[in-house]
C-alpha cells in the first residue's frame, strides 16, 4: 500500500463530523508536524502548518476540510429510540437502513436506523424518500435509560458506519467520507514532500473545520494568514456513470484533479469565478510537468476557496479538485491516481512560484 492510500485508509476510518474533528486534527498533526518549520491551532480547531520559504512575506495557503457529513442526536425517547439532525447536507433517499455510529463521550454506540416495513408503507409513501425527521435510530435498546446507560447524550454526533477499501483490485477507493478525507491525504503528502525543498512562497497547510455547514473554518483562518494565494483541496462531483448527463458532470475519475475555473451555488451566493491569472499558470505548471488536468465549471459546487477569497483583505483564490463519485451520500469513491496527481500538480504550482502574481 503507497503512502497515499496508507493515509486515505487511516483517515477515512476516524470518524469527525462538523464540529467533531479533534480525532481527525490529531492524526493530521501526527502525520505533518515532523516536516514543517511550525504548527498551531486557533479557536475553531483549524489546524495550521508552515513550511517556510525565502520570501516569508509571500503566503500560499493549502486547505483541505477534515469535517464529513453526519448527524446530531436531539431526542431519546422513552422506548429508548433515538432521532437525529443533519449535519451537513444529505439526500434523504440515502438515510434508511444504515448502521450509523453515535460518538459519545465513553465510546462509540451502534444503531441502524429504521423506518416502516415495506408490507405496511402506503402507495404514496413508497413513491418518496423518508423525510429525515420520520426516522429513528434503533439501538437495541428497550427504554430510555437503558440508551442513556450506553452514554448517548443529546448533542452527540453521528457518522456512518462504513468499512473503506479499493475496489476488487483497483485504484478506486469506497469510503465514508472521501469527501474530504481524500484531500486531507493530498495536503500530508504535499506538506511532506516539500519538507527538504527550497521554494520562494511561505506555504501554508490548513486542515480546516467546518466546511460542510457552511465554509466556516477557513474564512477565519485565512484572515489570520492573510495569504497571497489560497487553493481549497477537495472533492467534485464526477459523472461517467448511468443516469449523469455529460453536460452536467463532464468530469472524469482517474482522468486527473481538475482545475476549478468557475463554480456558484446560486441559493447562498457561495463560489469562485476564478482569476485567469491564477487558472493559467496552474494549467501552465500541469502541462509543462505532463500532469494530466480537468477544467472544472459547476453549479452547486461551493468549497473553501469562497470564504478564502474574501477573508480580510482577499486573495488569490481558487480549488484542486479530485473527482469523486456518490458525493454526500453513505459511501463515496475516489480514484488513486488523482490523488496522486494532484499531489504533482500543487508541488510544482509552489515551486515555480518565484514571485507574487498578485504584484
Amino acid at each position: 500500500m503507497n503512502a497515499l492510500t496508507q493515509y486515505l485508509s487511516e483517515l477515512d476510518a476516524i470518524h469527525g463530523v462538523s464540529g467533531d474533528e479533534e480525532r481527525v486534527a490529531n492524526y493530521m498533526k501526527e502525520q505533518i508536524q515532523p516536516f514543517v518549520d511550525e504548527s498551531f491551532e486557533d479557536a475553531l480547531g483549524n489546524q495550521f502548518f508552515v513550511k517556510k520559504g525565502i520570501h516569508p512575506t509571500f503566503r500560499i495557503m493549502l486547505a483541505a476540510h477534515m469535517d464529513e457529513i453526519g448527524f446530531v442526536v436531539s431526542h431519546i425517547d422513552e422506548k429508548g429510540f433515538v432521532y437525529f439532525l443533519p449535519v451537513g447536507y444529505h439526500d434523504s433517499r440515502m438515510v434508511i437502513n444504515q448502521i450509523l455510529t453515535i460518538q459519545t463521550e465513553t465510546g462509540p454506540v451502534h444503531g441502524i436506523t429504521g423506518g416502516k416495513p415495506a408490507h405496511v408503507v402506503t402507495e404514496e409513501e413508497a413513491q418518496r424518500a423518508i423525510p429525515m425527521d420520520r426516522l429513528h435510530l434503533d439501538l437495541g435498546t428497550a427504554s430510555r435509560a437503558e440508551t442513556l446507560a450506553l452514554g448517548v447524550q443529546v448533542g452527540d454526533y453521528i457518522t456512518f458506519d462504513r468499512e473503506g477499501r479499493l475496489l476488487n483490485g483497483t485504484k478506486v477507493y469506497s469510503g465514508k467520507s472521501v469527501d474530504n478525507r481524500s484531500g486531507c491525504a493530498v495536503l500530508i503528502e504535499v506538506m511532506k514532500r516539500l519538507a527538504d525543498k527550497e521554494i520562494a512562497p511561505t506555504v501554508y497547510g490548513v486542515a480546516t473545520v467546518q466546511e460542510e455547514v457552511g465554509l466556516r473554518g477557513a474564512g477565519p483562518a485565512a484572515f489570520s494568514i492573510q495569504p497571497d494565494i489560497s487553493l481549497a483541496i477537495d472533492v467534485i462531483f464526477a459523472g461517467g456513470t448511468p443516469g449523469m448527463d455529460e453536460r452536467i458532470s463532464p468530469i472524469e475519475l482517474g482522468a486527473g484533479p481538475a482545475i476549478m475555473m468557475y463554480d456558484w451555488t446560486p441559493s447562498n451566493g457561495h463560489g469562485n469565478n476564478v482569476p485567469k491569472k491564477l487558472t493559467r499558470t496552474l494549467i501552465k505548471a500541469a502541462e509543462k510537468n505532463g500532469i494530466p488536468y480537468q477544467r472544472e465549471v459547476v453549479v452547486n459546487g461551493g468549497t473553501d476557496a469562497w470564504a478564502m477569497s474574501l477573508a480580510g483583505k482577499g486573495s488569490l483564490a481558487g480549488g484542486i479538485s479530485l473527482p469523486s463519485r456518490y458525493i454526500h451520500s453513505a459511501t463515496g469513491i475516489v480514484h488513486m491516481d488523482d490523488l496522486e496527481h494532484a499531489v504533482q500538480l500543487i508541488l510544482a504550482f509552489v515551486e515555480e512560484a518565484l514571485t507574487d502574481p498578485q504584484k
